[in-house]
């Protein structure tokens, strides 16, 4: 088989889960002005999703779709990815990106927060690779998850998010395993991109601190990270089982 053969093709048909806003847009977008036909997941920002398959559409007629689906919802994720399926007659990639991030200080935990955080960062990519690894295998396709350099070295105060990314950050690794050699499996670990929603969760002096130890002196950009999963998917055919830190040197210093 040759290299080619094991590397995606750019017109093929990616979902990308959580799609609609921040990264998962950017990788979207990205994608898209590759060649690919993109599937944009979403839960509960379905407007936003809209509005992005309006624009994609409106730039290449009939290159993306919607499904939408709660991806705390084991049930319905065979049926997420039979829908992507269906979108466009084949799946190609598979980008887990959806992800619920806050803080759960050690003392404090609830079930609830332990089943959010790792039923979006962890259980769902489980069981969306494992809906889909039969179409992907067809394709000679790709999965990227997004994992997060605090999968290696824990945050401060986010301890089941930093359980379940770690978890990810195995899972790819394993999926590498398991799906090989008709699926390559990848990861990538952004560092800080863009601050959260509404300065949640890092103060003035924190955000301070977080540049003072990234080498390259700033933050990154949500395009950063789509051009990672851009060459994971389609120009990285012998690259298999790796998470490709994204973070401007910071996982050095931490």
């Amino acid at each position: 088989m040759s290299a080619g053969e094991y590397s995606m093709q750019r017109e093929g048909a990616v979902l990308v889960t959580g799609a609609a806003r921040r990264i998962g847009a950017a990788i979207s977008r990205t994608l898209h002005a590759a060649g690919a036909r993109v599937v944009l997941h979403c839960n509960r920002s379905r407007d936003e999703a809209e509005r992005l398959a309006a624009d994609l559409n409106g730039a290449r007629a009939g290159s993306a779709a919607i499904v939408q689906a709660d991806l705390l919802d084991l049930a319905a994720l065979p049926k997420l990815v039979d829908d992507a399926t269906r979108a466009f007659g084949r799946l190609d990639g598979l980008v887990n990106n959806a992800s619920s991030f806050y803080s759960t200080p050690f003392g404090k935990i609830s079930e609830r927060e332990w089943q959010d955080l790792i039923g979006t960062n962890l259980r769902a990519p489980l069981f969306l690779a494992q809906a889909a690894a039969s179409r992907l295998r067809e394709s000679k396709g790709a999965i990227v998850n997004i994992v997060d350099i605090h999968a290696e070295r824990p945050l401060a105060n986010f301890l089941v998010y930093t359980v379940a990314k770690a978890g990810l950050a195995g899972l790819t690794r394993a999926l590498a395993l398991e799906l090989g050699p008709d699926v390559r499996v990848n990861g990538v670990a952004p560092g800080a991109i863009m601050w959260p929603d509404a300065g949640k969760h890092y103060d003035a002096g924190e955000r301070e601190r977080i540049l003072a130890t990234t080498p390259l002196g700033r933050i990154g950009s949500p395009d950063d990270v789509a051009g990672a999963v851009k060459y994971l998917l389609f120009d990285a055919p012998f690259v298999n089982g790796e998470i490709l830190a994204v973070d401007g040197g910071r996982s050095i210093h931490l």
